[in-house]
């Protein structure tokens, strides 16, 4: 048993090790004046400077982030609307959505990307100059993942409560609002959360929908890294850390909040 415990033990290390020491690398040398990876000359908040004083970064990072909370927005409405549409379909229906949702699932991004491109500039004629296909690619990518979030907190709930309701006479938009989203509003924030994570983290379906104006975080990093602007690519570094710690922040404030939640239910 101590032998497997102690197996065990290294092989989540070297898992740890892998997916985490580029990141931190990266994040020990963004606070150097190095220009590149190699040895460690001077500490310096260089970088960090660099990033938030620079117009065309603050201007990528703002962009990108608006377009993920405006595009998650729109997914989480989509998603949750047709979680619950499918969820109070008969059998038949639910499973033919179900179904259909997996599409995007499971399909590539670059296909997904390619796809939106053609409907809507080549087909529709809506011109790649406006946000539109950008817009309406990452609602795409991220709606389906908003309905896996959402259908499994509608299945958790007690349906015979939204049932009840109508017999007291609420009308069905009222039983949804006041019993339905309470019970499933975790599902929601869930859903939410992780279309944030899609649209930010998304490259392809950027590059194929995007203005040829506006740059997402993922897109430019590609692009930058085949220029010749040390300075930008460092400051890129700089980026890395910032988005790691927020990472770190959210993960652990949520598990806070989820360990004190199950505190006061104890």
């Amino acid at each position: 048993m101590k032998k497997t415990s102690a197996a065990s033990g290294i092989f989540i290390g070297l898992v740890l090790v892998f997916l985490y020491a580029p990141i931190l690398i990266l994040a020990v040398y963004s606070f150097t004046g190095a220009a590149n990876i190699g040895a460690i000359r001077s500490f310096s908040l260089h970088n960090y400077v660099t990033l938030f004083t620079t117009p065309e970064l603050r201007d990528m990072i703002l962009g990108t982030l608006a377009l993920a909370f405006g595009s998650a927005a729109l997914a989480t409405i989509l998603g949750t609307v047709g979680a619950i549409g499918a969820f109070y379909s008969s059998r038949k229906v639910n499973s033919g959505i179900s179904t259909i949702n997996q599409i995007p699932v499971i399909n590539a991004d670059v296909v997904t990307g390619f796809s939106i491109c053609i409907l809507l500039v080549v087909v529709l004629g809506i011109s790649k100059d406006t946000y539109i296909p950008l817009v309406a690619g990452h609602v795409t990518l991220c709606a389906p993942f908003v309905f896996l979030s959402v259908t499994p907190k509608l299945k958790q709930m007690d349906s015979s409560i939204y049932e009840a309701a109508l017999d007291l006479g609420a009308t069905p938009f009222t039983a949804l609002k006041s019993v339905v989203l309470p019970q499933i509003i975790s599902g929601v924030i869930s859903g939410f959360s992780l279309a944030i994570t899609l649209s930010l983290d998304d490259y392809f379906i950027a590059t194929y929908t995007k203005p040829a104006t506006f740059d997402t975080i993922s897109t430019y990093v590609v692009n930058a890294t085949k220029g010749s602007q040390t300075t930008i690519k460092t400051a890129l570094w700089a980026l890395s850390t910032v988005i790691f710690l927020v990472v770190i922040l959210i993960v652990a404030g949520s598990n806070i909040r989820a360990l004190r939640a199950e505190g006061r239910e104890a």
